[in-house]
C-alpha cells in the first residue's frame, strides 16, 4: 500500500485548482465518507476536482506513481466502488453545476451532482430527466448503468435520455462524447458503467414532468401479498404508459398515513405514479380499489420532487447495505411462491424488495442503440436490498438477499442482471448481463479506450487481447 508525504500531496495541489488531501485533512474525511457503511477500504490521496483539467492532472500523477485510481461522483454505489485502498481517489463532488435550458429542454450538469440537486433545477421549469429513487444518489454512476426510476415506463432509462457527456479518457485527453461524435464511446457510455473514463459534464434530454404529479400506494398485509402479485401482473399489462408503477414487499413507513400499529410492520405494496392528469390517473388505480381490500393507502397529488425524495428515509447514510438483483420477463406463479416464502424471513425493516414494473418506452428503446446490460423486452426488475444499521443484522439480511436471489435464478432463465443493482461482481454475472455480442464489442471498446484497464473499480470489461 503507498504511503504517500505532504511532498506528494504539494506536488499534485501546484497543478491542481481543487483541493488535494491526506489522511488527517478534513477534506479528506468528507471525501472518503460514502453511503455504504459496510465499506472500510480508504485511498492515500485524494483529488478532489474542480474541472476536467484536474481530473486529467491527477490521473497523470496516480499512473506515474502506479496508483490504483477510484472516481466518486455521488459516493452512492452498493460495491463503493469510489473507495481504493492504498491508491488515488478522483472525487467529483465539488463540479456540482446545473444548467437548464428551457426552451431547448436540455439540461447540463457536472460529474458530481446528485439527483436531488438535478430535480430541484429541472423543476423550476417544470420539466425533468428520468432519474432514481433516492435523491442523493449520484447522477455519474446512475446514467452510467443505465438508470431506473419512476419515468422508465414514460420516458425510458437515464442513459437513453443522455445526449452528451465530456469524458477524460485514461491518456488525461478529453473528449466530447455524442451521436455525431466519439459514437463509439459514447454507445459504451451508456450502461458501461465507469469503465471507459471520468465522466465529467452530462447533458441530458428533458420531459415536461411536473410540479405536481399523483401518487397512489397501496399497502397490503402479508397474507394479501399472493393476491395482490396475481393481480398485479395483469393489471400492469393494460397500464398507461405516463403511469410509472413499482411493486414491493417492504416495512410500513412511520409516517402520518399509516396506522400507528402497523408502522414498521411488513407488508406489499403497489404503487402508481401519474404524470399526465388527475383524471387520467384515477382512472388508471380504480381497478386496483374494484379488485382488491388494501390495508391502508395513499392517493395524493405530491411534487415530483417529494416523489423522487419519497425513499430515501430507507436507504440513510451510513447504511449497512447490499443487493442482488435479476430480471423477469414476467411474475410467474413459481416467481410468486419463492417471494411469498422468502419475504418474512427478512429481519431488518430497512431491506426490502422494490419490483420495478417495466414496458412502455424502456422496451420500444433499441435493443442496440446503447450498451445497456438488460434485455428491453422484460417485464421486471427484482431488486433484492439487504439494509442495516447493526453487523449482525447485515449478515443476516445479506444470506436473505443471496438466498432469495438464488431460489428466483430458475426463474429468471439467467444470472443477467442490471449492473447498477450489483454489490459483487462476478466475470460471469457481467458477461451474462451485456451479452456476448455487447460485451465483446465492449471488450475491443476498452482496448481502444483503456488499454491498461486503468477504471477497473466496476463492473469491469477486461480489455479485448491483441494479436500481432
Amino acid at each position: 500500500m503507498a504511503e504517500l508525504t505532504t511532498d506528494d500531496r504539494d506536488a499534485l495541489q501546484v497543478s491542481l485548482e481543487g483541493v488535494v488531501s491526506l489522511p488527517g485533512d478534513a477534506a479528506f474525511d468528507a471525501a472518503v465518507n460514502i453511503w455504504n457503511g459496510v465499506i472500510d477500504r480508504r485511498p492515500a490521496i485524494v483529488a478532489s476536482c474542480a474541472s476536467s483539467a484536474d481530473v486529467a492532472v491527477a490521473l497523470a500523477f496516480a499512473r506515474e506513481r502506479g496508483l490504483e485510481i477510484s472516481v466518486r461522483g455521488g459516493g452512492h454505489n452498493y460495491a463503493g466502488f469510489a473507495l481504493c485502498d492504498g491508491g488515488l481517489m478522483i472525487d467529483l463532488s465539488p463540479m456540482k453545476s446545473v444548467h437548464v435550458d428551457p426552451v431547448a429542454k436540455r439540461a447540463t450538469c457536472g460529474g458530481g451532482t446528485t439527483w436531488g440537486e438535478l430535480d430541484g433545477a429541472t423543476q423550476e421549469h417544470g420539466l425533468a430527466v428520468p432519474g432514481g429513487f433516492v435523491s442523493h444518489t449520484g447522477v455519474a454512476g446512475l446514467t452510467l448503468g443505465g438508470g431506473f426510476g419512476w419515468l422508465s415506463r414514460t420516458a425510458g432509462l437515464t442513459a437513453d435520455n443522455l445526449v452528451a457527456a465530456e469524458v477524460v479518457l485514461a491518456d488525461g485527453s478529453v473528449v466530447r462524447a455524442a451521436a455525431d461524435r466519439d459514437a463509439d464511446l459514447f454507445w459504451a457510455l451508456r450502461g458501461g458503467g465507469g469503465n471507459f473514463g471520468v465522466v465529467t459534464s452530462f447533458e441530458f434530454a428533458l420531459h415536461e414532468i411536473g410540479p405536481l404529479v399523483n401518487l397512489a400506494l397501496f399497502f397490503f398485509a402479508p397474507d394479501d401479498g399472493g393476491a395482490m402479485f396475481r393481480f398485479a401482473r395483469d393489471f400492469v399489462r393494460d397500464l398507461p404508459d405516463e403511469n410509472g408503477a413499482l411493486l414491493a414487499a417492504l416495512s410500513a413507513p412511520p409516517e402520518p398515513f399509516v396506522p400507528a400499529e402497523l408502522h414498521f410492520a411488513p407488508m406489499y405494496a403497489i404503487g402508481v405514479v401519474g404524470f399526465a392528469s388527475a383524471e387520467a390517473h384515477a382512472a388508471a388505480i380504480a381497478p386496483v380499489r374494484a379488485a382488491l381490500t388494501p390495508a391502508f393507502e395513499l392517493v395524493t397529488p405530491i411534487p415530483y420532487t417529494a416523489l423522487q425524495q419519497m425513499f430515501d428515509g430507507s436507504a440513510p447514510w451510513g447504511l449497512l447495505a447490499y443487493e442482488k438483483a435479476l430480471y423477469l420477463h414476467d411474475l410467474s406463479d413459481g416467481a410468486i411462491d419463492v417471494l411469498l416464502r422468502r419475504v418474512p424471513e427478512k429481519a431488518s425493516p430497512l431491506s426490502l424488495m422494490p419490483i420495478f414494473v417495466l414496458g412502455g418506452e424502456y422496451s420500444r428503446a433499441d435493443e442496440d442503440g446503447a450498451c445497456f446490460a438488460g434485455r428491453r423486452d422484460v417485464g421486471y426488475l427484482v431488486n433484492i436490498s439487504a439494509g442495516a444499521m447493526d453487523r449482525d443484522t447485515y449478515d443476516h439480511e445479506r444470506t436473505w438477499v443471496r438466498d432469495t436471489w438464488s431460489d428466483l435464478v430458475p426463474h429468471a432463465g439467467g444470472v443477467g442482471s442490471y449492473v447498477n443493482f450489483m454489490s459483487e461482481f462476478e466475470e460471469e454475472r457481467v458477461r451474462a448481463s451485456y451479452g456476448p455480442a455487447k460485451y465483446e464489442r465492449l471488450a475491443e471498446l476498452k482496448a481502444r479506450f483503456d488499454p491498461d484497464n486503468v477504471f477497473h473499480l466496476n463492473a469491469n470489461i477486461r480489455p479485448a487481447e491483441r494479436v500481432g
